[in-house]
């Protein structure tokens, strides 16, 4: 019979990176180490904010962007429920329904909220109190409201060119509407963009019906009658609309942290193990969070932040289940003094939740033990690439963006930059490289090239003395596209928001779960961008096909001959 009490998790936040944290600590925890608490404010499953875009240009609907739901049997999951206060010294957490929630382990996901710039005629209530007609576009009542104001009007403006409001302006767009986006900066998406890069995206979205405002901010939005009418410009311009989408970036909701006494600044300040530098029983993931290296906001990111503290997690209380194991035996601790402690040189191994650095033969064996590829913090900081690639979701306007690249970016030393830029044909490719690698890259209007750059950059594949041939590869003789998934490695990287390769893939495939939900379900390929699934898609088919071809042949060797 086992004594152990199960490590107490509360988690406040269910969206993206809050549900996804339970799935991993669920699909690591075989012996019921951990009792886990969801307080979850909105009362909906985790959806996709990722795809709202898609839902507001009429691509994808609302019921397909449900993520997969962890063993919910495992968990006491209170929806719509918000945490309202934490007692730091108590150890509990205090909802807005009046219950309390002792936690031995406190998770902050708790997100980010859209940020209402300071306009005249905007109001200070922030996204709630926005005149009618006047939208952000975080949630998901936010995209079911922009689409039932597009059937009400024939012009929109959409506030901020970055890679949502790009993305917003080209679904709006595809709706039939006369749509105008408008950007402080001088270019578009100038986070991921350098100028000549935004100008071939500007001309790619003027021929696609979006007019392009940029190097000018709204003065005033004009109301009447309590329903937007038009954008002033601060040229004095008018633009005349009445659906104003609001995409001005977000706002960590670090709220609740700092009432509590953690330090917080844009986000709430967390170390490489993501845990808060005042309080080690309270670690933050997701948009809430600031580590070290900073943050993107982009949810591979998150993901990728949920997976490294769930093994955290259960590899503490492994360690634990190891020394109350080895206490019970009579064995007593390593290099103690009760039964089987040994004479002479005794070992001392120090686990990661000791408040010590590990022992270099626990790290070593978790290195050799692990089948996954972990950032480990180093003096760099947490090793991102793969986290960090921007892919556009507008339809056939192919925009990808990784690693070094961005308006005003200062080069670093030893690297060395090659752009192919070609507006004409509504195509710019810049490639950094640097050590021999891709550390960088900016593809528009070629999809093919950003693919190659994409593989290349997560792979760190040496890349050619010249690196010019970077840019020319899709263009050369010999570079025929992949025409079988028989011909991609198995460590090729099919799904790039969950790091999910052709292997996995076809491993799951071989499994009988062949179809595009239960490959979702197994690897979460497909439920990041979505841009995957073709692939994916095509992955299954071919395992299909080779399956029954095996079949074929195992039944024809065993025909006996007449």
């Amino acid at each position: 019979m086992s004594l152990r009490v199960p490590t107490r998790i509360v988690v406040i936040g269910f969206g993206m990176v809050g549900g996804r944290f339970v799935d991993e600590l669920l699909r690591r925890d075989t012996d019921d180490a951990f009792d886990i608490t969801v307080l979850g404010a909105e009362p909906y499953e985790p959806y996709n904010r990722v795809l709202l875009s898609d839902v507001v240009a009429g691509r994808t609907d609302v019921a397909a962007i449900s993520m997969p739901m962890p063993d919910l049997e495992r968990v006491d999951l209170r929806r719509g429920v918000s945490a309202v206060s934490i007692d730091r010294e108590a150890r509990v957490v205090v909802a807005d329904d009046g219950s309390r929630h002792p936690y031995d382990q406190l998770v902050l996901a708790t997100g980010s909220e859209a940020r209402i710039p300071p306009v005249p005629g905007l109001g200070t209530g922030g996204a709630a109190g926005l005149p009618a007609g006047v939208h952000a576009l975080r949630t998901l009542d936010d995209a079911r409201e922009i689409v039932a104001a597009t059937v009400n009007t024939p012009r929109a403006v959409v506030v901020g060119g970055g890679v949502l409001g790009v993305e917003a302006a080209y679904g709006l767009a595809a709706r039939g509407l006369e749509v105008t986006i408008v950007d402080g900066a001088p270019s578009l998406m100038a986070r991921q963009l350098d100028g000549p890069a935004g100008e071939v995206l500007a001309d790619g979205l003027a021929a696609r019906g979006v007019t392009v405002r940029a190097g000018v901010l709204p003065s005033e939005v004009l109301v009447a009658g309590g329903r937007v009418v038009g954008v002033r410009l601060g040229n004095d311009d008018v633009v005349a609309a009445g659906l104003v989408v609001m995409s001005t970036g977000t706002v960590p909701m670090s709220g609740i942290a700092q009432a509590a006494g953690l330090t917080t600044d844009r986000g709430i300040v967390v170390g490489h193990d993501l845990t808060s530098p005042d309080d080690d029983a309270i670690c933050a993931v997701g948009d809430c969070a600031q580590p070290p290296e900073g943050s993107r906001g982009l949810v591979a990111e998150g993901w990728d932040q949920a997976r490294r503290l769930a093994e955290r997690f259960a590899d503490q209380a492994a360690a634990r289940a190891a020394a109350t194991a080895r206490e019970a035996a009579g064995l007593g601790r390593p290099g103690g003094d009760g039964p089987g402690a040994a004479e002479g040189p005794r070992a001392h191994l120090r686990f990661p939740d000791q408040g010590e650095r590990p022992s270099m033969a626990v790290r070593l064996g978790t290195l050799l033990g692990s089948q996954a590829v972990t950032r480990t913090p180093s003096d760099a900081g947490i090793e991102t690439r793969g986290t960090d690639v921007v892919k556009v979701k507008a339809g056939d306007l192919s925009v990808v963006s990784m690693g070094a690249a961005g308006l005003g970016r200062a080069p670093r030393p030893g690297e060395r930059a090659v752009r192919l830029a070609d507006p004409a044909a509504g195509r710019f490719v810049e490639a950094v490289v640097a050590d021999g690698v891709l550390v960088g890259a900016t593809c528009v209007g070629d999809p093919r090239v950003a693919a190659d750059l994409t593989a290349a950059y997560t792979r760190r594949t040496p890349v050619p003395t010249d690196p010019a041939f970077l840019l020319l590869t899709p263009i050369m003789a010999t570079a025929a596209p992949v025409d079988s998934p028989e011909h991609m490695p198995d460590d090729a990287v099919v799904c790039r928001c969950n790091g999910v390769t052709k292997g996995e893939i076809a491993d799951c495939c071989a499994d009988g779960k062949d179809s595009l939900e239960e490959i979702a379900a197994a690897t979460r390929a497909t439920t990041g961008c979505g841009s995957c699934k073709e692939a994916v898609c095509g992955i299954a088919a071919w395992a299909r096909s080779a399956r029954g071809e095996a079949a074929d042949h195992m039944t024809s060797e065993t025909q006996v001959p007449a």
